[in-house]
């Protein structure tokens, strides 16, 4: 299933949307480089967190929600978020301040680049969380839910943890159940149907999610674990 690395990159859209305030400017100029993700080198726990510890990583975390609910949570786990959307970053780092989180390291730029310095076998959970469905077809190469990045996530999750994905995307959906139906590293945990229409606990809400519901969109929810 392996793939290409240059066919594997380019998974996001636009990385800038609306100008920034003079207030989200100063906290992204100054706070960002406390918590960012070395850019350079490999990394582990104790690199990013200063001592060994559990790690989960979330990709495309948008405005940063579950990422900081899931920090706040459990302070004993160390988070990697990574987000190329200026504005998002933004976001998540007004949480990391306002709950005053000292878990959370921030990428602002493409996940792959992290996981692909990360040792394998050294996260406990990968979450993948409304990400852009591409939906015109001649774009489906750009989906992360793709083999080449999932052979990536695989090798960096440890056997027996949790990748999850949501989605209120109908194409993507399909798309998802397709390629990791095509897989044997990974086993879907749902047994009915509940498990994948109802958000399970422990899975906070994003403002994606909230805004999906609003217009009266069905979420689906999956989990799997690494084999």
């Amino acid at each position: 299933m392996n793939e290409d690395p240059a066919t594997i990159r380019r998974l996001y859209g636009r990385s800038k949307g609306h100008k920034l305030r003079d207030k989200q400017q100063h906290l992204l100029d100054g706070m960002l480089p406390e918590v960012a993700v070395p850019a350079y080198g490999p990394l582990d726990s104790t690199r990013l967190f200063g001592e060994d510890r559990p790690v989960e990583l979330e990709i495309g975390f948008g405005s940063g929600e579950h990422l900081a609910a899931q920090a706040e949570a459990r302070p004993e786990t160390g988070f990697i978020g990574c987000e190329p959307f200026v504005n998002g970053v933004v976001g998540a780092l007004g949480h990391i301040r306002d709950r005053e989180l000292s878990n959370v390291r921030v990428h602002m730029d493409d996940a792959l680049d992290v996981l692909d310095r990360l040792p394998d076998a050294s996260l406990e959970r990968v979450y993948l969380l409304h990400p852009d469905p591409w939906p015109k077809a001649r774009h489906a190469k750009r989906r992360m839910i793709n083999h080449g990045p999932l052979d990536m996530i695989a090798a960096k999750l440890k056997p027996g943890f949790e990748f999850r994905l949501g989605t209120d995307d109908p194409t993507y959906c399909r798309w998802a159940m397709m390629i990791m139906g095509q897989r044997d590293d990974f086993e879907w945990l749902a047994e009915r149907p509940a498990d994948f229409l109802n958000r399970p606990d422990g899975w906070p809400e994003t403002r994606y999610e909230a805004k999906a519901r609003r217009k009266g969109h069905e979420v689906w929810y999956f989990r799997y674990r690494r084999t």
